[in-house]
């Protein structure tokens, strides 16, 4: 194996060590990856970040980042062995407002649409008479219009007066609810467990980061997540995802999203903190995890969903 390898290597001649990467990648890859890994790295050059050092692990645009790189943030006496955190929805306080969706996208710097984000939000509408639920996702164009400004948006209004009509007759609506969604870190993570490069990894403290620096593109990472939590960055041609704010949780602030909910739907704590608030959601409701029996250990704590969620 490793007479192979020089011998690739020497072949390649001046290729980065993403380029080679890429190349070992798309050896390995089935032929539906390849096509979308060949995509990605066409998109993004193929090259190592012109800044040098460990790429981001969060999103930025190429300004951005120079600046982090120039001025690192301080993060004094952090030490990510005393450490756990994790995150609580509290459906039932949730109204879909989307101010978190758009507070991740500002901080974050991820697409301003619908159709890119680190988390979002769907919609669970019951019929009466009905054992199933209508799940909306923000993703659908149909589901989602443009709100007061570019960068924000919010649900159509399709349930008004507790109706709903399907283009044949008006049904009643027994119950609609909200449940926002994002990457649970989990505690055994498929994604980590399947990236070839190392980019994925999970920290000490809870949250699973990618090094964009070595993210090849080939979205093994985005198939083996069971949450659908995972993106190809088409223009970097790297992974992205929800990683809690990483920047912001390490410097004593709370994850944006968590920041701007006006209801306090989402919750935020380190589980070492028997006070947290975290903890005192977990242990204060009936909580469950999005598809337990994945065997993944979400980090994620959910009150008021119900099976067709879960």
């Amino acid at each position: 194996m490793t007479t192979q390898i020089t011998k690739t290597e020497k072949e390649a001649g001046d290729l980065t060590r993403r380029d080679f990467l890429g190349l070992l990648g798309k050896g390995a890859a089935c032929a539906g990856a390849l096509a979308s890994a060949g995509t990605a790295l066409a998109s993004s050059g193929g090259a190592a970040n012109p800044l040098g050092g460990v790429g981001p692990a969060f999103q930025q645009e190429p300004d951005q980042y120079a600046e982090a790189v120039k001025n690192p943030p301080k993060i004094p006496d952090y030490n990510w062995t005393q450490h756990k955190w994790a995150f609580g929805v509290d459906a039932e306080r949730c109204i879909g407002c989307l101010r978190c969706i758009e507070a991740c996208k500002m901080e974050n710097s991820v697409q301003m649409d619908r159709n890119h984000t680190r988390t979002w939000v769907e919609r669970y509408a019951y019929l009466e008479g009905s054992d199933h639920a209508i799940v909306d996702s923000m993703h659908d164009i149909k589901n989602v219009i443009p709100g007061s400004k570019e960068t924000r948006f919010k649900f159509d209004n399709r349930y008004k007066d507790n109706q709903y009509n399907d283009g044949k007759e008006v049904k009643k609506v027994g119950k609609v609810f909200f449940v926002a969604k994002l990457c649970n870190q989990c505690t055994k993570p498929s994604c980590v467990q399947v990236c070839p490069t190392g980019a994925t990894y999970k920290a000490v403290d809870g949250p699973v980061l990618i090094d964009t620096k070595y993210c090849i593109g080939c979205q093994y990472c985005v198939q083996a997540c069971p949450y659908g939590a995972r993106s190809l960055n088409q223009v970097r041609g790297t992974a992205e995802k929800c990683n809690w704010c990483y920047h912001r949780i390490t410097k004593g602030l709370q994850p944006a999203c968590v920041e701007v909910c006006p209801t306090g739907t989402r919750i935020f704590g380190d589980r070492m903190d028997p006070e947290s608030p975290v903890n005192q959601f977990i242990r204060n409701n009936r909580v469950n995890v999005l598809q337990p029996a994945m065997g993944n250990y979400p980090n994620v704590f959910y009150k008021g969903i119900d099976k067709e969620v879960f």
